[in-house]
């Protein structure tokens, strides 16, 4: 079971601290990375396609991760007895909501939302740590038009 506690246990962890496959290339994008690893997420492109080694593997794109969601939405449309979920930021313009899928463009990230205050867990590729924000800070990550927030139910 996924805890706050948990969560705030990564924080300021490289991802080469959460993946035992050795798939830890700093010029690599980890968001989904970072993500699956804590939730266990095991489909599509793992970090064992990228690198070969022992350990669990986890899943490592933003858009796959989004096709898999139980259900999804756009940030203001959140459920209110949602605990945790994941949250994505992207241009609204690559997603499709009725379809459950996101383009695989380059400005696309994703985290994980807990509790009533919202604190999003991501991993920032810029810091190259995990870091928790607000949801007024995450959607900051991209500038306009790139910037719109997404929930999505875990798999």
């Amino acid at each position: 079971m996924l805890t706050e506690a948990t969560l705030q246990g990564y924080v300021g962890k490289h991802i080469a601290d959460i993946c035992s496959i050795g798939y830890t290339n700093d010029s690599d994008n980890h968001c989904a990375h970072f993500v699956s690893h804590v939730l266990g997420f095991q489909f599509g492109a793992t970090c064992r396609t990228m690198r070969r080694g022992t350990g669990t593997p986890a899943s490592i794109r933003v858009h796959e991760i989004f096709a898999r969601c139980l259900s999804v939405g756009t940030w203001d449309q959140l459920p209110v007895p949602l605990l945790w979920g994941l949250v994505f930021i992207t241009n609204a313009r690559n997603v499709t909501l009725a379809r459950k899928t996101m383009q695989n463009v380059p400005r696309k990230h994703v985290g994980i939302f807990y509790g009533g205050t919202r604190t999003i867990y991501h991993y920032s590729n810029s810091r190259r740590q995990v870091v928790s924000q607000t949801p007024e800070q995450f959607s900051h990550h991209y500038p306009a038009p790139d910037n719109a927030m997404f929930w999505g139910s875990a798999p």
